[in-house]
């Protein structure tokens, strides 16, 4: 296992898994980006919020249903030690269909948003995300 750390977030993840560089040039809250072959892709974003996990919830599945997207599963879960939104949702696009898998956390003011998008359907890389983000530490 590798640590990522921020600096105000820290986490592991499994050797297999590679750390980019983050591209805050077009998203600005972008704090991590992890990538497993060409099939698998984690971000992680953290910005300033005033919103609460049950307004949050209810956005999320309106963004993806505009964007096309059918929500298999959204509920409230805890992970890592906090309260968090659970989401999965398939995208279908004329160019690919891919599943999307997040978490979303808001602590101290600021929200978390760990999202995997893979085209895995072995349910592997999920695990792996899923304990990626169970070792998730927020440290400010």
């Amino acid at each position: 296992m590798k640590t990522f750390n921020a600096g105000y977030i820290t986490f592991e993840y499994p050797d297999e898994w590679e750390a980019e560089k983050a591209d805050i040039l077009s998203n600005p809250d972008c704090i991590a980006t992890l990538s497993k072959g060409e099939d698998n892709l984690i971000n992680a974003v953290m910005f300033p919020t005033q919103t609460n996990l049950d307004d949050y919830k209810i956005f999320m599945e309106d963004a993806i249903s505009d964007d096309g997207g059918v929500i298999l599963a959204s509920d409230f879960t805890q992970i890592a030690d906090m309260d968090a939104i659970k989401l999965h949702a398939n995208m279908d696009t004329p160019e690919i269909n891919f599943d999307i898998h997040t978490y979303v956390f808001i602590e101290k003011g600021n929200i978390y948003i760990f999202e995997l998008r893979t085209l895995d359907v072995s349910g592997e890389s999920e695990r792996e995300f899923k304990n990626i983000v169970s070792s998730l530490k927020i440290l400010k």
